[in-house]
């Protein structure tokens, strides 16, 4: 994976999780500011120790959020991204983060977003970031493993 699309995958998630989840997988869309789109589907979703760590599937990039400001919404969790890096290659390298958003369902029942039509499977998580540089990346998926 490119760095650009593992910083804005992975944005902020700091809060306080349940048990261990099923396995489960996310899909990855990452669009630079050319306008080109990477698809990476099949991504291992894993919060751990407050850190939210998304790995594409040839376990080539992990992203890493380790910083994010979150906030109850009823039963869905909303962070606000602060800090991001990519590890790739053995090299860890933190990523310029413009804006990011994260929304999870910590529950196991299937959670409607506020204000909108749309909903969150459970243990979903859903996610848009947008580096500096104008990249944009999405995730949408459940949470493959969720402990303290």
């Amino acid at each position: 994976m490119r760095v650009a699309a593992i910083v804005l995958v992975t944005t902020a998630i700091l809060f306080t999780a349940n048990t261990p989840r099923a396995l489960a997988k996310g899909t990855v869309q990452v669009q630079q500011s050319d306008g080109s789109v990477q698809t990476y589907p099949n991504s291992s979703i894993v919060v751990a120790n407050k850190v939210l760590k998304i790995t594409s599937a040839d376990k080539q990039g992990t992203i890493v959020i380790e910083r994010a400001a979150c906030f109850h919404m009823g039963e869905i969790i909303r962070c606000l991204a602060d800090q991001l890096s990519l590890d790739q290659g053995g090299k860890d390298q933190v990523l310029d983060l413009h804006y990011g958003t994260i929304y999870l369902n910590s529950t196991g029942t299937k959670q409607s977003l506020p204000a909108t039509s749309a909903q969150l499977a459970p243990n979903g998580i859903m996610l848009s970031l947008v580096t500096k540089i104008g990249t944009v990346v999405n995730l949408t998926g459940t949470i493959d493993k969720w402990t303290k």
